[in-house]
């Protein structure tokens, strides 16, 4: 396999040779790309895996579709510019030294890919071409900066200091990829994830490894590492006497039969884990048993959010029940969304199990009988629903009043803070936060809502932003602790990619109203200090945790860092 890097840097050379392909003017001849439904067939699945996070064939968005690259370029030079990028790039050719003045990098060439497999992705790309006349064109309607008001900088600023170093778990960069941090509700013990494999508890005398996936998964995968590996973990509220604690990683394409599936190419695999291990013993000595997996169609948009609601005592109805974020898999971005606003499918949802139960399609988990949906018998309903409409649910977490919350991660330009209501439909793939998202449009811009938007009865976010001020937003708590009193009352979040930390205000928090969003800022030492700097890199990769007491933890990804924020 790869390397994580050598992935990443062969998405953004897609984006970069494709991106210049589209400017160029030359034609191919009618028969120089393979029809056959095999080659075709195996270019698709190559395409899902190397191309899709960034490429599709009906709208501009992280990079140009390319529906119509075929039709301005020659097979012979589509196959030089992909095997052999950086000569082309540096040949002096005007369109590629502005194209890389705009993504200033350098890209490997494609050279990893046999002459069969270049055949099969430029046959697929072909197999999609649809001619510029057919192109829809822009709205006039559209809005280019649907939140143009700035937010603004509040004057509260909060001491971060130092609190540990997870140990690298690549020799490449991104060194670590830290994504998650969370406790064991009844010893208060910490610990934090890594998405390449490996789950540390957070000890005295630093991380101590407890759980290496790849070692007790031979079909786990962490490439090509956009959103793939070991996506998130939960320990049962009652671990001390049951011992029991939940996972979700990927797995290879066809490691296991899928509970849930589709019509069309698979990337690889979710998969929901149950450990079982002695509460007390370390390292870890488990067995385990496979309750859910999921085809997904690409490597983004998994299932990175599982979580008990740790309020729930032993007795109330949400007592032992995991809440399980699933995207929507990039489906949208391939122009086949896999979310309705019926909740007909799985993918797009965040979804409600009892982990001991058995009432399941596949009988290795319950449908809670209080689930909005678990009654239906239509078989139009997926029972496991809770809510649904979601591009990338992240963060579950609840507020000192019960209320669930999760932020979802936008695509064109809004990032969002929701408040969870059962059975409620939160808008994605036609909606945006509170604007309409015509999916198959070509411009890359989002619109105002229509006259007739009520018939649509979505549940709308409490809070947005749009991609002036971030581009993906990492959530969230109501902050509980006592520690910092001037975060109480407040709903904390940010935006991943900047570490821009905002807020809100638990009070302003009303349906039907969004709340005004706040920033507020860190210092280190009584200095004022950003997480870029911190981190040394201008692209932070933050995300948020809380331990057994409350008090909050910002996370740096790439270097995996861990600051605790404390009084002054």
């Amino acid at each position: 396999m790869l390397a994580i890097q050598k992935y990443a840097l062969i998405f953004f050379a897609a984006v970069f040779c494709l991106h210049f392909l589209s400017s160029c003017s030359s034609r191919q001849t009618d028969n120089a790309y393979a029809t056959d439904t095999a080659t075709i067939s195996h270019g698709q699945q190559l395409f899902v895996k190397h191309c899709s996070n960034c490429h599709n064939f009906f709208q501009d968005i992280i990079a140009p579709e390319l529906s119509t690259v075929t039709l301005k370029q020659s097979p012979e030079w589509i196959r030089t510019f992909i095997q052999n990028p950086d000569s082309v790039i540096h040949s002096g050719d005007t369109t590629a030294k502005k194209l890389f003045s705009e993504y200033k990098s350098t890209m490997p060439s494609f050279n990893f890919l046999s002459h069969d497999d270049l055949n099969a992705v430029m046959a697929y790309i072909n197999s999609q071409q649809q001619p510029e006349a057919k192109r829809e064109e822009p709205d006039t309607t559209n809005f280019k900066n649907p939140i143009p008001q700035a937010i603004q900088m509040s004057d509260l600023a909060v001491e971060v200091d130092s609190f540990t170093q997870i140990p690298k778990s690549s020799d490449d960069p991104p060194f670590t990829r830290i994504t998650k941090l969370d406790f064991i509700p009844q010893t208060h013990d910490l610990y934090v994830l890594d998405l390449q494999g490996k789950l540390y508890k957070l000890a005295k005398d630093g991380p101590q490894l407890f759980l290496d996936m790849a070692k007790l998964r031979p079909a786990f995968i962490r490439e090509p590492g956009m959103a793939t590996g070991f996506g998130s973990f939960a320990f049962h509220p009652d671990f001390l006497s049951n011992g029991l604690f939940y996972t979700t990683h990927t797995e290879s394409l066809g490691s296991g039969k899928a509970d849930f599936t589709y019509d069309g190419i698979y990337a690889l695999q979710w998969v929901l884990t149950e450990w079982k291990t002695a509460p007390n013993q370390f390292p870890l000595n488990a067995t385990s048993r496979e309750v859910l997996r999921i085809d997904m169609p690409t490597d983004v948009h998994g299932v990175q959010e599982i979580a008990f609601n740790k309020a729930a005592k032993k007795g109330d109805a949400d007592f032992g029940l995991l809440y399980i974020g699933i995207g929507d898999g990039g489906s949208a971005l391939m122009g086949k969304p896999l979310v309705s606003p019926v909740p007909d499918k799985i993918w797009g949802s965040i979804i409600r199990i009892d982990p001991l139960g058995n009432n399941s399609g596949n009988g290795r988990y319950g449908i809670p009988a209080h689930n909005p949906f678990a009654s239906a018998s239509d078989g139009k309903h997926v029972r496991e629903i809770y809510a649904y409409g979601f591009r990338n649910p992240h963060k579950l977490s609840w507020t000192k009043s019960g209320k669930l919350f999760a932020v979802n991660i936008g695509e064109r330009s809004i990032e969002s803070v929701n408040a969870i209501e059962p059975g409620h439909y939160y808008g994605w793939p036609i909606r945006e936060g509170t604007f309409t998202e015509r999916f198959y449009n070509k411009s890359g811009m989002t619109y105002p809502l229509p006259a007739d938007d009520s018939t649509y009865h979505i549940t709308y976010p409490v809070a947005q932003f749009d991609h002036d001020e971030g581009t993906a937003i990492c959530g969230g708590f109501e902050y509980k602790g006592s520690r910092i009193k001037s975060l109480q009352g407040k709903y904390v979040f940010g935006d991943i990619g900047t570490g821009t930390l905002f807020f809100i205000y638990m009070n302003e928090i009303k349906p039907g109203t969004l709340a005004t969003i706040h920033k507020w800022s860190l210092t280190n030492d009584g200095k004022p200090v950003t997480l870029a700097h911190l981190c040394g890199n201008k692209r932070v990769d933050m995300r948020l945790g809380t331990d057994a007491d409350d008090e909050l933890y910002i996370l740096t990804k790439a270097d995996g860092k861990i600051y605790k924020l404390v009084n002054k």
